[in-house]
């Protein structure tokens, strides 16, 4: 294990074992702090964060989106701080700590028994989201992490989302899939973060006017099974508690090749997402290059 690796494993750590042990005021204040910080430097992932928001929120002047980047690692702070403190906190404080919009469009298709997905871009704090899913709905769900390195940083992520009542499967290895598809066949529910292509062949989509790609996954997983599609939007108010909506499932086209349907369905996910990211773009935590125009061809996704 490389100086670099190690330090990141050990950084996270300390972030689990200490964070949690804070009280809540604390931890928020020191999420600022770190959010702030990390602002005034300027770093790769602010600017990055900035050329993104000037994608979603057209003609805003420099300032605005130095201001943008500003509330939206204040919001990138919170998610960490929250996921850290998450393993410590209540059935209750998990439960008064998220307040989804429709959320009858899951309870009635998990009542169906067909199978539901639900697909999430990068906004607010979707693990908070998943616990609430565990411990209100008391319904364990699915889901699929990136492999990260180093290996002993992936197992943590793991056994702190197993922890929360997720069952994690490993976005590479080729297995997923199929594992998917036999939960939904089961009725049961799959939780996917769906605004960002990590294999480089994903489905071509239009996000805020311009090409990016996002993953055939959702799609592909509704018309195999006959599951529910549902995107699902988060976002922070100046409350502790985190807002969500869930919206209308995203129909099977009635004709057309698998590929077409997947390309229908998708761009309506996106639609969705957009609907979303617009209303509150500092919440959307997209630190990394999207839009196939600000992408290497030769590497892809970074």
């Amino acid at each position: 294990m490389s100086v670099s690796d190690r330090l990141s494993d050990a950084l996270y750590g300390a972030g689990w074992s200490t964070v949690k042990k804070l009280p809540e005021p604390a931890a928020a204040r020191l999420g600022r702090a770190v959010a702030d910080l990390a602002w005034k430097k300027r770093g790769k992932g602010v600017l990055r964060l900035e050329a993104n928001y000037a994608r979603v929120v057209p003609g805003a002047s420099p300032e605005r989106l130095a201001e943008l980047s500003r509330k939206g690692m204040r919001s990138y702070l919170r998610y960490w701080m929250e996921s850290f403190r998450l393993p410590a906190w209540s059935p209750e404080r998990i439960r008064t700590g998220f307040d989804p919009k429709d959320i009858h469009h899951l309870t009635e298709g998990l009542d169906a028994g067909k199978g539901v997905i639900l697909a999430l871009p990068h906004l607010a704090n979707w693990d908070l989201a998943g616990a609430w899913v565990t411990t209100e709905l008391r319904t364990p769900f699915t889901t699929v992490a990136e492999r990260l390195k180093p290996e002993t940083l992936y197992d943590r992520f793991v056994a702190y989302r197993e922890g929360l009542g997720m069952e994690v499967l490993p976005h590479s290895g080729g297995s997923a899939f199929g594992t998917l598809a036999r939960r939904l066949r089961d009725g049961g529910l799959v939780c996917l973060v769906a605004d960002r292509d990590l294999s480089a062949s994903g489905v071509e989509v239009d996000f805020f006017g311009e090409k990016a790609r996002m993953p055939a996954g959702p799609a592909l997983l509704a018309q195999h099974t006959g599951a529910l599609l549902l995107p699902v939007t988060l976002w922070y108010d100046d409350s502790p508690v985190m807002r969500g909506q869930v919206h209308p499932p995203i129909e099977v086209p009635g004709s057309g090749t698998r590929a077409e349907k997947a390309s229908v369905m998708t761009q309506a996910l996106a639609d969705a997402f957009a609907t979303g990211i617009a209303e509150h773009p500092e919440d959307w935590h997209m630190l990394q290059r999207l839009w196939l125009a600000d992408l290497d061809p030769a590497k892809g996704p970074s």
